[in-house]
């Protein structure tokens, strides 16, 4: 089915034209899509309503709500049911000053991390540029709130699905009017992607998941790392500073016993130096489907003072929404369950 979200303003307008309607309505139906949150045609009722009964079954590509949980944060997780009937994970994370939403990419995710609760349910599919943007007009919508800050770090490997997420970029930025220097792409890491990615010259910030300090811990945690060294990676991330201007963020989750020792500080630290960069430490959030620990305040301070006694610029990044299972790593594949009511 057409779907008219994702679309630019010249777009709807042929689309609405080809309709044997009045350009006129093409800027109408960009308003109500992207700055009135209309959900289908027949709700906008600037249109005649003799053309909205002929469109009514035409679908502009909005999710459904299959379920919604706030944390005592304010954090909500949002299960959306997509015209498949496939569920995807979405988080809108308020705070006083900017509304953050966590996008998904794909239903699922192929990658697998042994420390994710998205790569343990498996793969489905990826989603389309309008599915993505649906994740963002739906918090803002819910909340009414401006969305001021895009993450994309929910279910799927963004680069995995690159095309789709670019397109669903451009519309939020140029479309919905969300800064792209507001925006962070997280990959965890594809061979040739990154570089890819650059061409695009975007100005979003990009996040690489390291999680590792060396290769052997690496292949452990991520079993993809097996057929892309770190090596080859941290090359790949020089590359894209160098053709597009714009520094790394390396994003490192802290787990109590297996990476987060004063030894893999200092492991990481001689990886990063000279590097245009951030890390981002993440102090483990648990999921039912591993028994990793968190490690103890201490420790994660111990990690940081070495980051920072070779000069790598750290912060630590304590991840919202928990007691909802909305935080980082804890997003899981739902299959969509009947109705009880």
């Amino acid at each position: 089915m057409y779907k008219r979200q994702g679309l630019n303003q010249a777009q709807l307008t042929a689309w609405v034209q080809a309709q044997g309607q009045p350009a006129y309505r093409g800027k109408q139906l960009y308003d109500w899509i992207y700055h009135k949150g209309a959900r289908s045609l027949s709700e906008i009722s600037v249109f005649p309503k003799q053309w909205r009964s002929s469109v009514e079954n035409v679908s502009i590509g909005r999710s459904q709500i299959h379920h919604r949980t706030v944390a005592p944060d304010e954090t909500v997780k949002y299960l959306l049911q997509l015209a498949d009937n496939q569920i995807v994970e979405t988080v809108g994370i308020p705070t006083d000053k900017r509304l953050t939403v966590c996008v998904s990419t794909q239903v699922g995710c192929p990658m697998a991390c042994d420390f994710c609760a998205t790569g343990k349910g498996g793969f489905r599919r990826n989603l389309a540029p309008h599915e993505i943007i649906d994740q963002v007009l739906t918090v803002q919508s819910d909340f009414q709130r401006r969305v001021s800050h895009i993450v994309f770090m929910g279910m799927g490997e963004p680069l995995l699905n690159t095309e789709n997420v670019v397109a669903a970029i451009q519309s939020l930025n140029q479309d919905v009017g969300i800064g792209q220097r507001c925006m962070t792409l997280s990959t965890v890491g594809i061979p040739g992607r990154i570089l890819k990615l650059a061409k695009y010259q975007l100005q979003v910030t990009l996040a690489v998941s390291l999680h590792a300090s060396n290769q052997a811990t690496r292949e452990k945690l991520i079993p993809s790392a097996q057929k892309y060294s770190l090596h080859d990676l941290l090359s790949e991330c020089r590359e894209y500073v160098r053709l597009t201007g714009r520094r790394v963020t390396f994003e490192y989750i802290l787990l109590a016993g297996v990476n987060d020792g004063i030894k893999q500080a200092a492991e990481l630290a001689q990886l990063l130096r000279g590097f245009q960069s951030h890390v981002n430490l993440i102090p483990y959030n648990p999921i039912r489907e591993a028994d990793y620990q968190r490690p103890s305040s201490s420790q994660i301070q111990a990690f940081v003072n070495v980051l920072k006694q070779q000069q790598i610029a750290v912060s630590v990044r304590y991840s919202r929404g928990l007691e909802a299972e909305a935080a980082c790593g804890q997003l899981r594949a739902q299959q969509l369950q009947p109705s009880l009511g």
